[in-house]
């Protein structure tokens, strides 16, 4: 692995951090029981999910547009510094908003997540800048790898603040939970450098003297020409749905579970094994890719989670929940990482922010329902064990497409 790989794959080390504390664990663990005081339960998870779809929103609606500017030479990576800059920012503010500040929370998380969002367009597109197409699946699933490894680093050090705040000199809890958010984001910030510093744009088209302008042009193109691009096509549509439950597992995981009374200590430890078990499956299913197709590496790790999501109802004992996360940790960088390359095979690479744009709009209006649905099956319900049912047919959905695309896509083959 190379200077350039190796400087892409740091940055997936650095903002996986972010992924932890504040769209899985800490953050939201911190609204529920701080942030927003004094509310209803079943709001204050509702308010959650509702946040995260607004945040998802804008993030979708501008992917597109940000990717098609983004194709043009010169645009990538300060597109790129100009998201991680908001998302660290956004991050740090975090610390601000102490108890009974609900509504601060949820408008920095916002904008952190918009920061992470779009960010993320930009690095999933320099995979075609740093590799050749047949080390996509590698290189691509080391990224996710050593991002969960990275991630547990920082989260380790928060969790230790946390649980032993006097260690720190610090008063509580709730302070050392906001320091925690500060050392999310200096981890975030500091290893998105060697990429700024390594990495350059290879693909892409020539600029123009209008390139705003230009850029709506051509996504008004792409969509007209995406016909074109079936393969593209048909995993994207595959995607927009399993996609949405991975990403609301991600971003409810924690909320659920202080909803349906698993201590605080329990929680955070399932969430940092949950990182321990991914790196290696990552790696696995790297691997795995190499020999066999990618996207029935892909099904596997989709019919997991949907067993995930059946059973998590019916759990009432620790143990069971400690076994469903070590279920999540044996797919959870593998489809998501096999999802980008697969992806990254299918699309022209001098067009492939632009592409990836398309990509990551998928997958975030996809997450507009998931973490949607979960909250209103919680108000309507008034039990928060339903919630992961909502889940179950965005998975039976984008498994039972990518199944039956398998002839059209060329499942089953090495391309």
């Amino acid at each position: 692995m190379d200077k350039v790989e190796r400087s892409w794959i740091l940055n997936d080390w650095a903002n996986s951090a972010y992924s932890v504390a504040i769209t899985t664990a800490i953050l939201p663990i911190y609204f529920k029981d701080v942030a927003a005081r004094g509310l209803d339960a079943n709001l204050s998870t509702a308010l959650w999910g509702y946040g995260n779809t607004a945040a998802t929103l804008v993030a979708s609606l501008l992917a597109p547009v940000l990717g098609t500017l983004a194709d043009f030479r010169g645009f990538k990576k300060p597109s790129f510094a100009a998201f991680t800059l908001l998302g660290v920012v956004a991050t740090a503010l975090l610390a601000c908003a102490g108890p009974g500040d609900w509504k601060l929370c949820l408008v920095l998380y916002a904008f952190s997540a918009l920061g992470f969002s779009c960010m993320n367009i930009f690095y999933d597109a320099f995979l075609v800048d740093v590799t050749v197409p047949a080390r996509y699946d590698w290189v691509s699933s080391a990224g996710f790898a050593w991002g969960y490894i990275g991630s547990t680093i920082p989260f380790m050090v928060s969790i230790a603040l946390i649980l032993k705040p006097e260690w720190a000199g610090l008063p509580s809890r709730d302070a050392a939970t906001r320091v925690s958010f500060l050392i999310t984001a200096a981890w975030w910030g500091i290893f998105a450098i060697p990429l700024l510093r390594n990495v350059k744009q290879t693909q892409g088209i020539p600029s123009t003297a209008r390139p705003v302008r230009d850029s709506f042009l051509r996504l008004s193109a792409t969509f007209r020409e995406l016909g074109r691009f079936r393969a593209a096509f048909l995993f994207l549509v595959a995607y927009f749905f399993f996609i949405d439950g991975i990403s609301s597992l991600i971003k409810m995981s924690a909320v659920f579970g202080r909803d349906i009374g698993i201590p605080m200590p329990s929680l955070l430890g399932m969430i940092l094994v949950l990182q321990f078990v991914a790196f290696p499956f990552s790696l696995a299913f790297g691997k795995l890719a190499e020999r066999f197709s990618a996207r029935w590496i892909i099904l596997a790790g989709i019919l997991i989670f949907l067993g995930v999501t059946c059973a998590a109802p019916w759990c009432r004992r620790e143990w069971q929940f400690w076994v469903l996360t070590l279920l999540m940790g044996t797919s959870l960088g593998g489809v998501q990482s096999l999802s980008r390359s697969e992806f990254g095979r299918l699309i022209p690479r001098e067009r492939a922010t632009e592409f990836f744009g398309f990509f990551n709009v998928s997958g975030k209006f996809a997450a507009l329902f998931g973490p949607f649905s979960m909250a209103l099956l919680t108000q309507v319900s008034g039990n928060p064990r339903l919630a992961t049912l909502a889940l179950v047919p965005f998975f039976a959905v984008g498994g039972g497409l990518l199944f039956l695309q398998r002839g059209k896509l060329g499942l089953g083959t090495r391309k």
